[in-house]
């Protein structure tokens, strides 16, 4: 009888990671749920008990670096191993350069960035013991271009995404998969204040998307792919006087 697949999520009570597990507990996948609230992982583990063959919980908050190597070893322990780490805890604040913004820009910073390499590195540390694994790091499609008001929102995801690209060569020959997924507009709290979403999708919807690539353990994917594949060539070329004005 063949175990079932297990995967770690961060930031796994809200938005894209709660979707995420959703969609992983679906299909039979073993979880390990971490965030920073224990009675929200509670919720979540209460409400996917049933369609999950195994479910762990872990609260973790991704800024504090030391701890998320022995989460992660721990999660491993508990179920097993670890078939995939989903890099997904992040946050999105409005940033306006030369505000006052601070002390929003290094929380950016700390979790998008500086929690998401520590995150994969431990991941790498463990899958490298383990013989295989999968990192998959969600960057976004504000990575390609620095934007108004999310100059800092922009430069986390871009610099995610390019340290993922330097991992995937890394790690090529050890059995260890990389995976980058940039989500154009997915319907989450995230950025549900934003006024205009375009090609917006329903979580469900960009969540199933998402674990479709994750399963074709493809490199890097927008998503959905389409139309963002497109608009990320055409956001690319555009002057900075058409970027100004979004």
């Amino acid at each position: 009888m063949t175990t079932a697949k297990s995967v770690l999520i961060t930031g796994a009570t809200r938005g894209l990671g709660e979707n995420l597990a959703r969609q992983f507990a679906s299909r039979g996948y073993r979880l390990a749920l971490t965030g920073r609230k224990q009675a929200d992982l509670d919720r979540l583990a209460a409400e996917l008990a049933g369609k999950s063959p195994g479910i762990v919980v872990e609260t973790l908050d991704v800024t504090d670096y030391g701890s998320i190597a022995p989460v992660i070893e721990r999660c491993a322990e508990r179920l097993g191993g670890l078939d995939i780490i989903v890099v997904n805890a992040g946050v999105a604040f409005v940033t306006p350069v030369g505000k006052g913004h601070l002390d929003l820009v290094r929380q950016t910073i700390d979790v998008n960035l500086t929690g998401a390499i520590a995150t994969a590195e431990a991941a790498v540390e463990l899958f490298r013991r383990q013989g295989h694994g999968q990192v998959v790091g969600i960057s976004s499609i504000a990575g390609v271009r620095g934007m108004r008001n999310n100059g800092v929102y922009c430069a986390t995801k871009a610099g995610f995404s390019r340290y993922l690209e330097a991992l995937r060569l890394e790690t090529r020959r050890h059995s260890i998969v990389v995976t980058d997924l940039a989500p154009g507009y997915i319907d989450t709290e995230l950025n549900r204040a934003i006024p205009n979403r375009p090609f917006v999708v329903t979580a469900e919807k960009g969540t199933r998307i998402m674990v479709d690539l994750i399963e074709r353990k493809v490199s890097f994917r927008y998503v959905p792919p389409w139309p963002w594949t497109l608009v990320a060539q055409v956001l690319k070329w555009l002057p900075d006087s058409v970027i100004a004005k979004m």
